[in-house]
């Protein structure tokens, strides 16, 4: 595996943020960390990885903003979006629904509470 691989992640959660992120740098992925969709912007920018593990409910901006607009940007459509979602038990009371999942651009989807390993194989599966 190419140890240069910069995965983002980007979530409201910072400890759900440190867990994926020691997992992914015990499989020797570099780490870049945002905690909502402008710091995400930010750090694509800055940074450009490879691939972004997106919580969808945020503040500021959420996870469907991130990547309609990252898919919409010829200069970072090629990024991998894999986006983690909760929606799906509480989309009754949030603003958040099934449409927006289905039309939004992701790689991937996760559930929440996400299996590390299951993202782990994931995450193994497009940095290849």
């Amino acid at each position: 595996m190419d140890n240069k691989t910069l995965i983002l992640v980007v979530d409201d959660d910072p400890d759900l943020v440190e867990a994926i992120s020691m997992k992914l740098e015990s499989e020797n992925y570099r780490v870049a960390k945002a905690y909502d969709g402008i710091q995400a912007w930010d750090r694509i920018r800055q940074e450009r990885p490879n691939l972004i593990i997106l919580d969808v409910m945020m503040p500021n901006k959420n996870g469907y903003q991130v990547c309609d607009e990252l898919k919409k940007d010829p200069q970072y459509s090629n990024i991998t979006v894999v986006l983690l979602t909760a929606v799906g038990e509480s989309v009754t009371s949030t603003k958040y629904t099934h449409m927006d999942g289905k039309t939004a651009l992701a790689d991937e989807f996760i559930p929440k509470p996400i299996d590390l390993d299951s993202l782990m194989e994931i995450v193994k599966d497009y940095t290849r």
